[in-house]
């Protein structure tokens, strides 16, 4: 099988080598998710090949394909941002969504699922970067989203934790204060909602340039792709 967007430079990279020297500096406690948006399947198996097993997409079509071409083993996050009309076209697969945004999602979802027989895991997205092309929950609203308690009887998904992108920078000091505040709310909903619920346990930050910084901050699931798979093969 070959990807038509695939060149002879994405067939030369080696995914195994740099998805290695990944894994071997993760601590222990956080999870990679390989993200293998815009890159062929090719690659994904040779990260497969190596026992990488969950990796991330952002578009329903494009996931559609690579789902239906690779083992069905592999655990499929949605990561980026996600219409209602689409998720009628996931539910019966993926694992995890991260990218929650509103009530009317969470709502879709727990539909979707319910219609599958499944129990989909998600975790609800903070917008605290101050990039206002970012989606996500402002922390005002996300307080009023778990104050109004509709997602407790919600039998059909799992709030596992909460997903945040930080400001596309190289300014240390802006992307930890994004961190921590990002880390501080966990602790706050946690608290609040979730303080007898283990399987509120996941904040999922950091990304290809960032992602040191962000387990610094409490990371414990990084979104990985340019590190692994090289550029993107748009």
């Amino acid at each position: 099988m070959t990807s038509p967007n695939m060149s002879s430079s994405d067939m030369d990279y080696d995914v195994k080598g740099h998805l290695r020297e990944v894994l071997a500096s993760l601590p222990d406690g956080v999870q990679l998710v390989a993200i293998s948006k815009f890159h062929p399947a090719e690659s994904i198996a040779e990260a497969y090949a190596e026992g990488q097993r969950v990796f991330g997409e952002s578009h329903e079509q494009e996931l559609a394909r690579k789902h239906e071409a690779l083992p069905k083993d592999i655990c499929w996050h949605f990561i980026g941002h996600l219409q209602t009309n689409k998720v009628k076209y996931i539910a019966p697969y993926i694992n995890m969504v991260e990218s929650v945004d509103s009530l009317r999602l969470l709502r879709e979802i727990n539909k979707q699922a319910a219609r599958c027989g499944r129990v989909i895991d998600v975790l609800l997205e903070l917008h605290i970067a101050e990039e206002a092309t970012k989606y996500g929950l402002a922390p005002d609203d996300c307080r009023q989203l778990l104050a109004g308690g509709e997602w407790r009887a919600m039998a059909n998904v799992r709030i596992c934790g909460l997903m945040m992108m930080a400001s596309f920078t190289d300014d240390e000091r802006q992307l930890r204060a994004e961190f921590t505040r990002a880390a501080d709310f966990f602790d706050e909903v946690k608290q609040a909602y979730f303080a007898d619920d283990d399987a509120f346990r996941e904040r999922s930050w950091g990304m290809s340039h960032d992602w040191r910084l962000a387990v610094e901050c409490r990371s414990t699931m990084v979104r990985i792709g340019t590190a692994i798979f090289g550029p993107r093969a748009y």
